[in-house]
């Protein structure tokens, strides 16, 4: 499936989005401000997934998604700057970056705190490669609810390791999180052995690169994915 869908008209949205609105309600620091003005040209809020905007009810997770369209300055973008619209609107977002005639998908799993139901928990982002722009949609996928649309979605964009069968959201992110984080803990060792010119330690960091390699192997290994939640979490 691919990332890039044919919205329906009834849920256009279509208004800018000042970059001074996201500053406010993100408490843009100096840094991040001038990260806006250097890497982004405009934000639209492009479409709003809703009960009155495509007829799919609400779930207490997934009350609406909103998908926004980001044009770049450049090809580059920085995810604090997905990270501050995220913090700013308090709904589930779809990203589309938008530079030189491609486009590309971006998106974080994004839930409400079970500590504080004002607030949002905001995974790693998934993103797909860029496209040419007039590359071809494919219609929203079935689904009975905006928690499972929302899901569906997401899962789009999600091409590492997809787990087993009935796997919910959270456990996959989760999953995948994980994989990323010991990928990265993998090539740190490799700089370190790189580094390394003394035999013995270089013995003892290849040992610590070889359990390394190990776990990073289990972790994608579906075999060692463990479904802790209901599926239909995503769905209440």
């Amino acid at each position: 499936m691919t990332a890039f869908f044919d919205y329906p008209k009834s849920a256009a949205f279509g208004r800018v989005v000042p970059k001074s609105k996201i500053y406010e309600h993100a408490a843009a620091n100096t840094a991040l401000k001038e990260l806006f003005v250097r890497e982004v040209d405009q934000i639209v809020w492009r479409f709003k997934l809703a009960p009155e905007t495509i007829n799919l009810s609400a779930t207490g997770s997934v009350p609406e998604i909103q998908v926004f369209t980001v044009s770049l300055k450049t090809g580059k973008l920085d995810e604090a700057i997905l990270r501050a619209i995220d913090k700013a609107i308090p709904f589930p977002l779809m990203f589309e970056l938008t530079w030189r005639g491609k486009r590309k998908a971006m998106a974080a799993f994004k839930r409400p705190s079970e500590a504080d139901s004002t607030k949002w928990v905001i995974s790693e982002y998934f993103a797909t490669d860029w496209v040419p722009e007039d590359a071809a949609r494919t219609p929203l996928p079935v689904a009975l609810n905006l928690g499972a649309l929302y899901d569906r979605m997401l899962t789009a964009l999600m091409p590492e390791a997809p787990g087993q069968d009935g796997e919910n959201i959270l456990t996959r992110v989760e999953r995948i999180e994980a994989i990323r984080a010991k990928a990265r803990e993998v090539e740190r060792i490799k700089v370190r052995l790189a580094r390394e010119k003394q035999y013995n330690k270089r013995v003892a960091i290849n040992a610590e690169l070889r359990m390394a390699n190990q776990e990073l192997a289990a972790l994608k290994s579906t075999d060692a994915v463990r479904v802790n939640a209901p599926s239909t979490a995503m769905n209440k």
